[in-house]
């Protein structure tokens, strides 16, 4: 079956529509997401430059988003302070499609239904460029981080484990 070379996410659409130049990447992938170190591994790419989308509710009912290396975990103590949170909690995996309009391996910070407060982790400006999901499974963007963040209206803090 011939592969199709051009397909394009509403990520790049939305990336292209922005004057935003970017790097597309596709990766082969079963009918479930592999983990995103796999990811960073097939496209060649140093895990700690490419970033994870998660989503979490806060205490006061508000929705917000962190994007942050795929091998760290978001320490949720850090992302509420860093949010101004009493305490935030991730969203069941069945919510995020309503939510966001993303399935879970697929779920980026651009292009989401509504645009919710967004934090980078502050280890993003460490590199010339980041990958971030593309909104599909088997398809990642590279991008500037500076670029993402001024997109998205995003704040950079430390917010993972460790």
């Amino acid at each position: 079956m011939a592969k199709k070379k051009d397909e394009k996410t509403n990520v790049m659409r939305v990336l292209e529509q922005k004057g935003i130049s970017y790097t597309a990447h596709e990766y082969p992938h079963d009918d479930e997401a592999p983990d995103g170190v796999t990811v960073a591994r097939i496209l060649g790419q140093d895990p700690e430059a490419v970033f994870k989308t998660l989503v979490t509710r806060g205490a006061s009912g508000g929705y917000y988003v962190f994007d942050i290396p795929v091998a760290d975990t978001l320490d949720l103590k850090k992302a509420a302070k860093a949010v101004g949170e009493k305490s935030i909690a991730m969203i069941l995996s069945r919510e995020l499609l309503p939510l966001t309009g993303y399935i879970h391996g697929g779920c980026s910070p651009v292009g989401m239904k509504k645009q919710f407060p967004t934090v980078f982790h502050e280890t993003c400006q460490l590199f010339d460029t980041i990958c971030v999901s593309a909104g599909k499974v088997g398809f990642q963007v590279e991008v500037s981080p500076q670029d993402l963040i001024d997109l998205v209206g995003a704040d950079m803090a430390d917010v993972v484990v460790g």
